[in-house]
C-alpha cells in the first residue's frame, strides 16, 4: 500500500473517531440534562404513590419520594368512601361522548378546510383558529347561563355538549389531511364516491395515527377536566372522577392518604392508554407537522 493510501486511510479513521467522540459527548450532555428534568417530572407521581401507601395520619413521616410502608388498605377505604364506581362510569361516558363528537365534527371540518375548494376557505380557517386564543374562563359564564336556561344541570348533555368542538384537534387533522395524495382523492371521485365516503374510506384510514393522537388528547382532556364538571354537575350521581376526589377534602380536615390513593387510581387509566398507544401517538404528531 502506498504512503498516499495509508495517509488517506489514517485521515478517514481519525475523522470517524472524532465523529463518534462528538456524538458520545453530545449524548452525555443530553443525559446530564434529561435525567434531572425527567426526575423533576416524575417526582410528583412518586410523592403521590408514597403518600397513598402511608398509614393514616403519618403523611410527614418517613421518606417523601420512596415508600417505606405499604398500607394497601388505603385504596380499599378510598374506593368505599365514595361511589367511585359511579364516578368512573360517568367519566368514561363523558370522555367517550367528547372524543366521539370531536372526532366526528373535527374530521368533517378538517376535510372541508383541507380537501374542499371554496372562496374564503383559508380566511375562514384562520378566523376559526383564532378562537384558540380565547381562554375558556372568558366564556364560562355565558355557557353556565345557557346550561341554566336549558335546565341541563346534573345531566350528561351539560358535560358533553359545550365540549363537542375543539379547534386544536381540527388543526392537527387538517394538517394530516393535507398530506393525503391528491391522486387518491381524484380516483375516489372518478369511482363515484361522495365526500362522506372519501372522508371515511380514504382520508381517515390514511391518517389513522393522527386520528388516534387527537383521540388521546381529547380523552386526556375529558378525563382530567375539573372546573366545568364542578360547575354543572354537583349531584353525587353525576359527578366525574376529578370532582369525586373532593369527598376527601372536608371543611376542617383533609384525608391526604385516602385522597392520594384515589388520585393514583384515577391516574392509572390515562397512563395505560398512553403506553398502549405510544407509537401511534408519536407517529400521529410527526404526520401532522405544520405544512403550508
Amino acid at each position: 500500500m502506498s504512503d498516499f493510501a495509508k495517509t488517506k486511510l489514517s485521515d478517514s479513521s481519525l475523522k470517524i473517531r472524532q465523529f463518534f467522540n462528538r456524538k458520545l459527548t453530545t449524548n452525555l450532555m443530553m443525559l446530564l440534562v434529561l435525567i434531572p428534568v425527567g426526575f423533576l417530572i416524575i417526582m410528583p407521581f412518586l410523592w403521590m404513590l408514597t403518600a397513598s401507601l402511608k398509614v393514616r395520619g403519618h403523611m410527614a413521616e418517613g421518606s417523601l419520594l420512596f415508600p417505606t410502608t405499604f398500607d394497601f388498605s388505603n385504596y380499599v377505604t378510598a374506593w368505599e368512601a365514595a361511589p367511585f364506581g359511579r364516578y368512573f362510569i360517568n367519566t368514561i361516558i363523558v370522555a367517550l361522548g367528547i372524543v366521539g363528537s370531536r372526532l366526528l365534527i373535527g374530521s368533517m371540518a378538517a376535510y372541508a378546510f383541507s380537501i374542499l375548494k371554496f372562496k374564503g376557505r383559508d380566511v375562514l380557517f384562520m378566523a376559526y383558529m383564532t378562537t384558540m386564543m380565547i381562554p375558556f374562563y372568558a366564556i364560562v359564564i355565558p355557557l353556565y347561563l345557557i346550561i341554566r336556561d336549558f335546565s341541563w344541570f346534573n345531566t350528561y348533555q351539560a358535560l358533553i355538549v359545550p365540549r363537542m368542538v375543539d379547534a386544536f384537534g381540527i388543526l392537527l387533522l387538517r394538517q394530516a389531511f393535507i398530506s393525503v395524495p391528491k391522486d387518491y382523492i381524484d380516483a375516489a371521485r372518478i369511482d363515484g364516491c361522495s365526500h362522506w365516503q372519501i372522508l371515511w374510506k380514504q382520508v381517515i384510514p390514511l391518517c389513522l395515527p393522527t386520528v388516534l393522537t387527537v383521540s388521546i388528547f381529547n380523552f386526556m382532556f375529558a378525563w382530567n377536566d375539573f372546573m366545568w364538571p364542578f360547575l354543572v354537575a354537583n349531584d353525587t350521581s353525576m359527578r366525574v372522577i376529578q370532582t369525586g376526589l373532593q369527598a376527601f377534602s372536608g371543611r376542617y380536615l383533609t384525608e391526604w392518604t385516602y385522597w392520594m390513593a384515589g388520585t393514583v387510581m384515577t391516574t392509572i387509566p390515562p397512563i395505560l392508554l398512553f403506553l398502549l398507544a405510544q407509537k401511534k401517538f408519536i407517529s400521529g404528531l410527526s404526520r401532522s407537522g405544520m405544512k403550508a
